[in-house]
């Protein structure tokens, strides 16, 4: 019987809910007592992974396939790790670093850097990241680690298909782009980020959450995988953005047409 092995990267993020602060010093923003949950895209991820092992295992392929999902960051993002063994992941890597309550903020190529010494150990045949993290916006990790990887990549993927057959060796995406739809064949192996569209993540029961912890993390630091993280980038310092304006009503077109032109100046 082949193996897929599908490698999940999910990263621990301040909670989409949350009104984000900027702290005192002035060097990012506020993350002590913050609530901090799964990366949205990244979750839909761990759901597509768990999704292409069930078409599997409905069609009785004889390929079986295992789902590992990684992290890097504080100790406190095993929770995340472990919210993805509770939706069916089969076991978990922990790349720690950093501090709980601090911000611990590495750039975009270190944790492609990091994610391809995995891959080296891991040997998967397919690796899935979100499209992006809601608290850096880069945007840049799956990209990075494909050219790194020297592999296929698809992009904001909104629809993915892996036939179930015995060691499959391409799979099928689609994506939106300017002009509709775009559909791309890729060899395996191959990285995939995820686009909000792809699926809605099934909600994590109690019993699961209870079982994942029971389920084995692999901790490793970055120097047990050779990476240096020392960021080669400096924040000067980080501003909220100025108070917005309360809009105002105008009694006719004319008024509006010479506030227009004269106040915003943009006619």
């Amino acid at each position: 019987m082949s193996n897929l092995r599908i490698l999940v990267g999910v990263k621990r993020v301040i909670d989409y809910a949350v009104k984000v602060r900027v702290n005192r010093a002035q060097t990012g923003v506020e993350v002590a007592n913050v609530k901090h949950s799964i990366n949205p895209f990244d979750e839909i991820g761990v759901e597509e992974a768990i999704r292409i092992r069930e078409r599997f295992a409905k069609a009785k392929s004889p390929t079986s396939v295992e789902i590992v999902a990684v992290s890097c960051g504080p100790p406190k993002s095993q929770e995340v790790l472990r919210t993805a063994l509770a939706m069916g992941a089969d076991r978990a890597i922990h790349v720690e670093y950093g501090k709980d309550n601090e911000q611990n903020t590495i750039e975009p190529l270190v944790v492609a850097k990091l994610f391809n010494e995995i891959v080296k150990k891991e040997q998967p045949g397919l690796v899935i990241m979100g499209k992006q993290a809601i608290d850096d916006d880069s945007g840049q990790c799956g990209q990075i680690l494909a050219g790194l990887m020297d592999v296929s990549q698809a992009t904001n993927v909104s629809k993915l298909d892996v036939e179930p057959m015995e060691a499959p060796k391409t799979l099928t995406t689609m994506c939106e782009i300017d002009g509709g739809m775009e559909t791309l064949k890729c060899e395996l192996p191959a990285v995939v980020t995820t686009d909000l569209r792809l699926n809605e993540p099934r909600f994590v029961s109690l019993p699961n959450l209870v079982k994942a912890k029971k389920k084995p993390i692999n901790k490793l630091t970055p120097a047990d995988l050779g990476i240096d993280i020392v960021s080669k980038l400096e924040t000067l310092k980080v501003n909220e953005p100025p108070v917005r304006k309360a809009g105002i009503k105008v009694e006719s077109v004319d008024e509006l047409l010479d506030k227009l032109r004269n106040e915003a100046k943009v006619i």
